[in-house]
């Protein structure tokens, strides 16, 4: 079965192709054109399809082509492509994450961090400038709440040893007391102190930030995942002021009867649509998560004036879609130009995923029961008994399998998670992708590295190595597509597709027991699509597996 290289649509290179072009014309043209076309030392066979042009390329040229550029780029392969030279390097905020402190740090949470690292991931890799910025929920009534609750069940040395164990501990159990009179004005009283920088309650407050930041840093670090700042609501609560000032300087602040501060959105100024800054008794108002649209406001202007950078990017679940829409026109109608610049990159959400013990409160949790099911999954097959650290193997593996569950459709799209599928070692499945590398390394294990300069590329001429060689060719183009949509499902069935053509090759182009010059060169492209295939995993956020 023969595959051309590149393939030239007739319909598209003709000037007045309409519909009405018959199928039978374009084969012909096809036809005469493939006629009048010359091969060279480049392209060895020009063909007609049905209304295309099919070329090959010189077969040797290929091999060599290809396997010289993956060897002499290596972890740059693709990035260096000449589809990115007109692209200019620039500088990007992301904010991506962003947990609420003392509550569940839920499955959406898991989604945001393993996007927004990708994002990151990926920009880095193309060579702009990422600043990875974490914005806390870590401001609000609900730490007056938290005030009191700690000072009636706290425990210090709980929370010492796991703070965002114990303080979801304290809220839900101060939440059921919520509503009582008493307790409703203590934590008010608490929420004031804070507001009104009291000392003695603002070290509370900083303990509950500074020990639950320790602890996210310790289980970010589990996901391969670090920021370069801790942000947060708290530290705009002025500069929020400052907001509605500025707002109400440029008229754009509207009272309602209430006393509610909007900004009319409208495009007839007929307040169909409108965005509300600030509740009645004059304190910034908590919207869609728990953020007033004044105090993210004030911090993307202070983002900007930091990082004067060329891109922001917020990576959050669809429902706040709205509040971002609106983030970025009432910015615009203040004046920065910059708005539009600014991205919003939503997700869908994750129906079903539990843990053995119910349902997923924390990350942890996640992570630990991916590692035991693995580890189990792991010692029930034959092969696993020589591994040197299975425990941290089953934690990259499994979490390669979350990744890849999670990455396989558009991100907008809502999916339905489950254990069994994403654990599955056969399937387009993380495990295959960790499995696929694992197996790749110990061929070089066994046999020891190829030297491209002693590689007879004449050697490579089996379908299924072009097959391969065809694949590795095309990787740039599918960065290239991922960086304009910072869509990871790109990478994803690129990287798939890889293994399944790796592991046909595996089985018809065997190393042991060929002709030596034949060994070296299979083992070459080996070695070349295990350092693709690793480079497109690190992308997406996974360590590759050398053993499994």
């Amino acid at each position: 079965r023969h595959v051309a290289d590149f393939q030239l649509s007739i319909a598209s290179v003709i000037e007045n192709s309409s519909s009405d072009c018959l199928a039978q014309d374009l084969h012909l043209q096809a036809q005469q054109l493939a006629g009048r076309l010359k091969c060279d030392s480049v392209v060895s066979e020009i063909s007609a399809g049905p209304g295309t042009v099919n070329f090959t390329i010189n077969r040797e040229l290929l091999a060599k082509t290809v396997l010289q550029q993956v060897w002499k780029d290596g972890s740059e392969y693709g990035a260096k492509s000449e589809l990115f030279s007109a692209v200019p390097r620039q500088k990007s905020v992301i904010e991506f994450s962003s947990p609420n402190i003392a509550k569940k740090f839920h499955i959406g949470h898991l989604r945001s961090t393993i996007v927004g690292n990708f994002i990151a991931n990926l920009k880095v890799a193309l060579g702009h400038e990422v600043v990875r910025i974490n914005y806390l929920g870590d401001w609000g009534m609900q730490f007056g709440l938290l005030g009191v609750g700690f000072q009636t069940f706290g425990n210090k040395e709980k929370l010492k040893s796991s703070p965002l164990q114990h303080l979801f501990e304290v809220y839900v159990q101060i939440n059921k007391a919520a509503e009582d009179e008493n307790t409703k004005k203590l934590a008010k009283d608490f929420f004031r102190k804070l507001e009104e920088h009291d000392e003695q309650t603002l070290s509370i407050w900083k303990q509950f930030r500074d020990l639950s930041i320790e602890e996210y840093i310790r289980i970010y670090k589990r996901l391969g995942v670090h920021f370069d700042e801790y942000s947060g609501e708290s530290f705009y609560q002025e500069k929020a002021q400052e907001v509605l000032k500025m707002l109400e300087d440029k008229g754009l602040l509207q009272k309602t009867l209430k006393g509610t501060g909007i900004v009319d959105l409208s495009e007839k100024k007929d307040l169909s649509t409108v965005s509300t800054v600030m509740r009645s008794d004059g304190t910034s108002l908590y919207i869609t998560r728990q953020v007033s649209p004044s105090v993210d406001l004030a911090a993307a202007i202070d983002r900007m004036n930091k990082h004067s950078c060329d891109s922001m990017i917020y990576v959050t679940d669809k429902s706040q879609s709205n509040h971002f829409q609106h983030l970025f026109q009432i910015l615009k109608l203040m004046g920065y130009d910059w708005a539009e610049r600014c991205q919003h990159v939503s997700f869908g959400l994750v129906q079903g995923m539990k843990t053995r013990r119910g349902e997923v409160i924390f990350l942890e949790d996640v992570l630990n029961e991916v590692r035991s099911r693995m580890l189990q999954n792991m010692t029930s097959t034959k092969t696993t008994k020589e591994i040197n650290d299975p425990v941290e193997t089953a934690e990259k593996v499994g979490l390669a399998a979350l990744i890849i569950q999670d990455f396989r459709g558009f991100l907008s799209s809502d999916y339905q998670f489950s254990w069994d599928r994403a654990l599955q070692s056969r399937g387009d499945t993380g495990v295959f992708l960790q499995y696929t590398h694992a197996r790749l390394h110990s061929l070089e294990q066994i046999h020891g590295n190829a030297e491209l300069a002693d590689v007879n590329v004449a050697c490579l001429q089996e379908p299924d190595a072009i097959s391969v060689l065809q694949h590795l060719l095309r990787y740039d183009e599918v960065l290239y597509r991922s960086s304009q949509d910072l869509q990871p499902k790109h990478i994803v069935s690129y990287l798939l597709t890889l293994s399944h053509l790796v592991a046909v090759a595996h089985r018809t182009l065997p190393v042991k027991g060929s002709a030596p010059e034949v060994a070296q060169a299979r083992l070459c492209l080996f070695q070349a699509a295990r350092s693709v295939l690793a480079n497109g995993m690190k992308l997406l956020g996974i360590t590759p597996v050398n053993q499994m």
